[in-house]
């Protein structure tokens, strides 16, 4: 089991939703937690919030910004030191038909959701390297793993995620470095993010999917999907399905295909 007390934990999109609970969870482990956010706001709050803990540091970053991710990484280093926990959690969604999709839809959910968390991991990967020692989670989504109308562009973006996060595992292993690899693949989570989403398989709540993934890094696990038959019915469902069986199973019995239809996502401000 991984112990957490005094590392430097740093969250991306850890200002809200499951980077939040996150970062609490982090700092009833005696963790110094850093979070990433775009959001000055969201901030604000967290850190209001989380007042009584003296090993909180907050930097408002952009994850699709390369230069802002070199500055505000070089300050992290300068102001409290390397960073032994990197999760890579910020992400957004946009929930339409594919044609209706502008070119600003794709390339703001490409950039966060997929080069995001590898701009971000350069940053940290060399001095995870030099010491080696080191864990990088990445959450990636479940829609990483099945196709899904009206998650084109979002599905897109997380299969790439789960395709590098578990290439980087195997690099750090060919390397013979001692630095973890965690790839998250979560369903539909209670956030906010996908309201209106309907489901036949339970809704994840926060919390509960939270500490999955706390728990998740201190006993080293390479990929989970929350919940854990999810990678199991896919998989084993496209190999020993055709390609009409399983929409007729993924989207007739288990539903899957038309949980988007009432999508609404975050009310905007």
């Amino acid at each position: 089991m991984k112990d957490l007390k005094n590392k430097i934990v740093l969250i991306t999109g850890g200002a809200s939703g499951i980077g939040k609970i996150m970062a609490r969870l982090m700092l009833e482990r005696q963790s110094k937690v850093i979070l990433w956010d775009i959001n000055q706001e969201n901030i604000n709050n967290t850190l209001k919030e989380f007042s009584n803990y003296k090993t909180i540091y907050a930097y408002k970053v952009d994850v699709s910004n390369i230069e802002n991710i070199k500055e505000q990484a070089l300050k992290v280093k300068q102001d409290i030191g390397i960073v032994d926990v990197l999760i890579n959690n910020a992400g957004i969604v946009v929930g339409k038909f594919f044609n209706t999709q502008t070119y600003a839809d794709i390339t703001k959910t490409m950039s966060i959701n997929a080069n995001g968390p590898m701009y971000v991991t350069v940053e940290f990967l060399s001095d995870m390297i030099h010491k080696n020692t080191g864990h990088i989670c990445n959450i990636a989504s479940s829609g990483g793993l099945i196709s899904n109308p009206k998650m084109s562009v979002y599905a897109a973006s997380k299969w790439a995620v789960i395709g590098w996060s578990d290439s980087l595992r195997l690099e750090m292993l060919q390397l013979k470095k001692n630095i973890n690899i965690t790839t998250i693949m979560p369903y539909y989570i209670n956030t906010g993010m996908f309201n209106g989403v309907k489901s036949k398989i339970p809704i994840l709540e926060p919390e509960a999917t939270a500490l999955t993934i706390i728990k998740s890094i201190e006993k080293n696990k390479r990929m989970v999907t929350i919940p854990g038959y999810i990678y199991r019915v896919t998989r084993l469902g496209q190999a020993l399905m055709s390609v009409n069986m399983f929409d007729w199973f993924t989207g007739k019995v288990l539903g899957i295909y038309k949980t988007m239809e009432h999508f609404v996502g975050h009310k905007k401000a």
